[in-house]
């Protein structure tokens, strides 16, 4: 029987992490979260506002047989060894199992691993301590911020406008898009026209008048400069410049998220998901093991024992002149530095060797990780930047020219990079430093308004406003689109009405609260927090008392949205119909509700597809509890004659059941009949 017990957060991890450790071990999972607030209480909070913030935690639905089977597993054992993920909310996790398996400091051990392989998970096994009750606290207090600012507000917002939920970080991302909106609305285009002077090998375009900022605003000043214009150029200058290119650092999370998103095409919940599954474990030919390191971090820290082995690895396969130096976090403030950036569990596990055991979507990502690390300790590129200024009548002209004269970490990572040479000529040939153009060409322009927020560039505007957390962006962008505040068109955020109304509603009455340098600074609390150095019941104490004052106004003085008159009126009582929200969406009801129930009962067009084979009734189209379509016997529960694929009303020449379509092929509902 093993000694220990070792409990981690998934499933996937159990098999792989009990291999590395041997026999005297059996790993279980919590498979996530076990308990969380309850709905008891004030405003339904499961908090005890008035008792310093204490919280009322209940077992999660479905969990009980979880935790029951990890007490029989745990009493069978001499030690229980806590192992969810390496962050504020998997110590919180370790937390909540320590106190439903009834657990004291002698019987468990804490340990964190941020990559599940062998060495890394032994040597955690051999670095144990107690659970970080700072960490602890500081994703408690968050959880509760999240719970009285989501539980108050979203009751506001559902009362009083079209929306359904409003948010600590979800609200502010909300307002970064809006108001981004609101500019592009106010957004007048100036015009501008450009000149360019094309030479047979190059071109060169009008950026100075007598070496001064120059600007031309209309067809009128551009007929202009083009008559003060020849044909001849001079050589003003001819300047080449050596500069290096340096290669980034690994990925964060929130980096991750964005080239994903902006070259790979991935959103964040789909980026998130993958990256999970390679931290998780992916079966290979003789193992199971983590791909990636944890995905979830703000640091770009990288152990010394993958610096030192990709070193070896870059000496080895493009010699030592390509090894670079390790990139140094400039950032301080919020970085949870206990963790690594996100890397490959071996540097000699190439993206190549592991393809065929990988999805389409997983190879791309592991690869875009893969190269992005081993680019981060390679050596810097270098270019030869070449600037030519022209001079024509006063009128100087700018033609610009790279060539790479050192590939270095491009040797690698070139397939990311827009990294192709803008070639001159050289114009040391030109003796007589004078150069004749081909044709001198006007172009109209106008100002572009600013561009509205991608996925990635919301995630790099939070990150860099220092909003939320990089585990949060995923799940605020997923939010904000199935809420329907905000729409995805050409991939880019586009609010809805409903969007503008909740952001202004919110703005109204919470200016103070719902902003972007109020939420960093909560941040900046909750990292204070679990660094030991605030006391998260103050910080508590200091929100509510700005925050529920502001609720109640808006409860008595924020006007409530009348509802739209459908123009029709209650068959039932005269007062005039109009359209409500419910939880399964709009319907047509009363305006003189409670005092009157009527809603009105929409037609629903039934579509017949043919004669049911069984009966006397019809073959119609019909959706099942998911939505999924299906055709089935209009005279059910009696007639239960039903079909995935469309019937056409055929029999089968060799059964006689029906014939049904499915991707332009006619088959055999029920033999392998294929027409």
């Amino acid at each position: 029987m093993p000694k220990n017990l070792v409990i981690v957060e998934s499933p996937s991890k159990t098999k792989p992490i009990e291999k590395y450790l041997g026999s005297d071990y059996k790993v279980l999972s919590s498979k996530g979260h076990v308990r969380d607030l309850s709905t008891h209480g004030k405003y339904g909070l499961g908090v005890d506002v008035e008792n310093d913030f204490k919280p009322d935690y209940v077992t999660i639905k479905g969990k009980k047989s979880v935790i029951d089977e990890l007490k029989k597993e745990a009493k069978k054992c001499n030690h229980v060894f806590l192992a969810t993920d390496p962050d504020r909310e998997g110590e919180a996790i370790s937390w909540h199992l320590k106190t439903v398996l009834d657990l004291n400091d002698k019987d468990y051990d804490r340990v964190v691993f941020n990559e599940i392989t062998k060495n890394a998970v032994v040597d955690a096994f051999n670095n144990s301590r107690k659970i970080d009750n700072n960490l602890v606290n500081s994703q408690e207090t968050r959880r509760i911020l999240d719970r009285i600012i989501g539980f108050r507000l979203s009751r506001l917002i559902q009362s009083k406008t079209d929306g359904s939920s409003a948010g600590r970080v979800q609200s502010v991302a909300l307002k970064l898009i809006v108001d981004k909106e609101r500019e592009i609305m106010a957004f007048k285009p100036e015009e501008y026209w450009t000149i360019e002077a094309i030479f047979p090998e190059f071109s060169a375009e009008l950026f100075n008048h007598n070496h001064k900022d120059f600007k031309i605003n209309n067809e009128i000043e551009a007929n202009e400069v083009l008559n003060s214009l020849t044909n001849t150029f001079k050589i003003e200058s001819v300047d080449k410049k050596s500069k290096q290119k340096q290669s980034r650092p690994p990925y964060i999370t929130s980096t991750l998220q964005q080239d994903a998103s902006n070259k790979l095409g991935f959103n964040a919940k789909k980026t998130m998901q993958l990256a999970q599954k390679l931290y998780e474990g992916i079966e290979l030919e003789d193992e199971t093991v983590g791909l990636i390191t944890y995905m979830r971090t703000d640091s770009i820290r990288l152990s010394n024992e993958f610096v030192s082995s990709t070193y070896k690895f870059i000496e080895a396969k493009y010699g030592k002149e390509y090894i670079g130096q390790i990139k140094i976090s400039k950032k301080t403030e919020n970085v949870q530095d206990a963790h690594e950036g996100i890397r490959p569990t071996s540097i000699n596990r190439t993206p190549e060797t592991v393809k065929p055991y990988l999805t389409n979507d997983e190879y791309k990502l592991y690869k875009m990780i893969y190269y992005r690390a081993l680019a981060s300790l390679m050596k810097s590129a270098t270019t030869i930047n070449t600037t030519v200024v022209l001079d024509n009548n006063n009128y100087q002209f700018k033609a610009t020219g790279q060539i790479i004269d050192f590939d270095g970490y491009l040797k690698v990572y070139k397939d990311y990079e827009d990294t192709k040479d803008t070639i001159l000529p050289p114009l040391e040939k030109y003796n007589s430093k004078v150069l004749v153009s081909k044709d001198i060409t006007k172009e109209q322009h106008f100002t572009k308004p600013p561009s509205r927020y991608t996925e990635a560039k919301l995630i790099k505007e939070m990150e860099e406003l220092g909003i939320g957390r990089p585990s949060t962006y995923a799940t605020t962008m997923d939010i904000i689109k199935k809420r329907g505040y905000a729409n995805i068109v050409e991939k880019k955020f586009v609010p809805t009405q409903t969007g503008f109304e909740i952001t202004d509603k919110l703005q109204e009455f919470f200016s103070h609260l719902i902003n972007v340098e109020y939420t960093a600074n909560m941040e900046s609390d909750l990292d204070k927090i679990a660094d030991g150095n605030e006391d998260y019941v103050k910080v508590l104490k200091e929100f509510y008392k700005e925050f529920e004052p502001s609720v109640k106004n808006a409860f008595d003085n924020m006007p409530k949205k009348e509802a739209e008159k459908t123009g029709e009126d209650c068959p039932e009582c005269g007062n005039p119909l109009v359209i409500r929200k419910g939880k399964y969406g709009y319907f047509t009801a009363c305006s003189n509700y409670p005092n009157c129930k009527y809603i009105k009962q929409e037609k629903k067009e039934i579509k017949e597809i043919c004669d049911c084979p069984k009966c006397d009734g019809k073959i119609v189209e019909k959706k099942s509890k998911r939505g999924k379509i299906f055709y089935g016997c209009n005279n059910y529960p009696k007639c239960k004659e039903a079909y995935w694929d469309m019937p056409t009303g055929d029999k089968c020449p060799n059964c006689g059941n029906m014939l049904v379509t499915k991707k332009n092929t006619t088959k055999c509902s029920n033999c392998d009949y294929v027409k």
